[in-house]
């Protein structure tokens, strides 16, 4: 497992690169907030919008995450505790004015960046 990327993994740089095509412009590992020491995976500060791209198996999606056989008392505790720390994120950066928004990696790298868009705007202003 240690071999697994933690950073700018295939749809990570996919996701990246549509958001760029989109004319959008972001910040890439960045804490939204210093407080907390949990990096986002792409940031855009002035509309407080933070992507965090979740691999299927680590974050335990619901779709795809899959529960190993073996030393499954570890993994399941490691996958909850993932799961537990996201929500915790997710509400210490809605406290602070920030948008977390989640992406799964078995998502369309288009669509999500498509969402991520909308939010980025609605967050500006320039969507209703």
């Amino acid at each position: 497992m240690s071999k697994q990327r933690s950073r700018d993994t295939g749809i990570e740089v996919a996701l990246r690169r549509e958001l760029h095509r989109l004319g959008l412009r972001y910040r890439v590992h960045r804490r939204p907030v210093r407080a907390v020491r949990r990096e986002a995976d792409v940031v855009f500060g002035p509309a407080r919008v933070a992507v965090f791209v979740d691999g299927c198996f680590w974050h335990g999606c619901p779709e795809h995450g899959t529960w190993p056989k073996r030393n499954g008392e570890f993994w399941r505790a490691k996958i909850e505790g993932n799961r537990a720390r996201d929500a915790n994120t997710d509400q210490v950066l809605a406290e602070a004015g920030w948008l977390a928004v989640r992406v799964w990696e078995h998502e369309d790298p288009a669509a999500a960046a498509s969402r991520v868009r909308e939010a980025v705007l609605r967050r500006r202003g320039g969507l209703a």
